[in-house]
């Protein structure tokens, strides 16, 4: 999953192969950019490389040996993330500007096996692990929590609050000087979500849509931002990507996503679909991305799994893996995201 120790062509190559259904290594050679060439030995030593980090799939033998990509779900092909990014959005070719409805139809099988079973294997459980704690160790590490993930999910949206305003906020109802008042109500909002969602979990584990805008607005209020389904147009900063712009079409792919989501059951890929598809359809006028947050962490909840806060996640790379899934339906790196920040959760809070 992790590819930041492959070389630059070793990259290309990856890529390559998840574009195609099957690909040989004198094809590989073919189709390499010019800065990439190598002899077929190399590409061969590459393709060994790939194959023993589980990147790749071979197939037959000798002459008529092919490769394809290890993830067999159409949203999980790789794309080299900074030679993608190195272009401007409208020098991208092969974009995909307007919503694919096609996305509800491959939900399953995001995480693959092994996957699981090393997430499985240092799975806790959170109702579990709640109770067993001293109930005021138990209250300060959700109070940590939630200024860490306040601060963060706010952070992801610009908010300039560092974490030590954060806190200050949080604790003592302190607004940070120099800052505008919608910072401070943005990050108490997310509190007031959160804790909500904590006190409710087991709710969510059916999702409606009347609990999507609940959330959402928890998440807007006070913030002079329309509730309820957009009725008109969006642009997205970074993408010439264009979500829906008709009310009723948006209601219609929110409700087919809500049906996905609660046909899928593992639950972290129930957190992942989340994130990307509340984002992707962005039914609502602002706190698209901040719901879509929200709402996979009360799906973790209601699952007994733990929450994420994204406290160690890199905002750029997070925008970049969201448009990245707008532009190409690849779930790559937000697959990524999701799994390195429920290991975070894990060691970091309610231990």
């Amino acid at each position: 999953m992790n590819d930041t120790k492959l070389n630059p062509r070793q990259k290309q190559i990856l890529e390559l192969i998840n574009r195609s259904d099957s690909i040989s290594r004198l094809e590989i050679k073919e189709k390499l950019d010019s800065q990439f060439q190598a002899s077929i030995p190399t590409i061969a030593r590459d393709l060994a490389y790939l194959l023993k980090n589980k990147l790749v799939s071979v197939h037959g033998e000798g002459r008529t040996t092919s490769y394809s990509g290890s993830n067999h779900s159409p949203l999980l092909k790789y794309f080299d993330i900074d030679q993608y990014f190195s272009l401007d959005p409208d020098q991208r070719t092969d974009v995909k500007k307007s919503f694919n409805p096609g996305v509800f139809d491959n939900v399953d099988g995001l995480l693959t096996l092994s996957e699981r079973l090393e997430l499985d294997r240092v799975y806790k459980n959170f109702d579990q692990e709640s109770r067993s704690s001293n109930k005021d160790i138990y209250l300060r590490e959700v109070e940590r929590f939630v200024i860490e993930l306040s601060w963060k999910s706010s952070k992801i949206e610009g908010n300039t609050y560092s974490l030590l305003d954060t806190e200050t906020l949080i604790k003592q109802k302190i607004e940070a000087e120099g800052h505008p008042k919608d910072e401070a109500i943005m990050i108490l909002n997310h509190k007031d979500a959160f804790e909500t969602i904590l006190a409710n979990r087991k709710d969510y584990k059916q999702i409606s849509f009347s609990q999507v805008t609940q959330l959402h607005n928890l998440l807007i209020k006070d913030l002079n931002v329309t509730s309820g389904i957009r009725k008109q147009a969006v642009g997205i900063t970074g993408t010439t990507y264009r979500p829906l712009d008709n009310e009723w079409q948006i209601r219609e792919a929110m409700d087919k996503f809500i049906t996905s989501l609660n046909r899928v059951e593992y639950p972290l890929e129930k957190a992942l679909l989340t994130i990307a598809t509340i984002s992707y359809i962005q039914p609502f006028t602002d706190g698209n991305k901040r719901t879509a947050r929200m709402l996979a962490n009360a799906v973790l909840l209601a699952n007994d799994y733990y929450p994420l806060s994204y406290r160690s996640v890199d905002e750029t790379f997070y925008k970049m893996a969201l448009v990245l899934f707008y532009e190409q339906n690849t779930l790559y790196y937000l697959k990524q995201i999701v799994i390195d920040q429920y290991k975070f959760a894990l060691n970091t809070y309610f231990k």
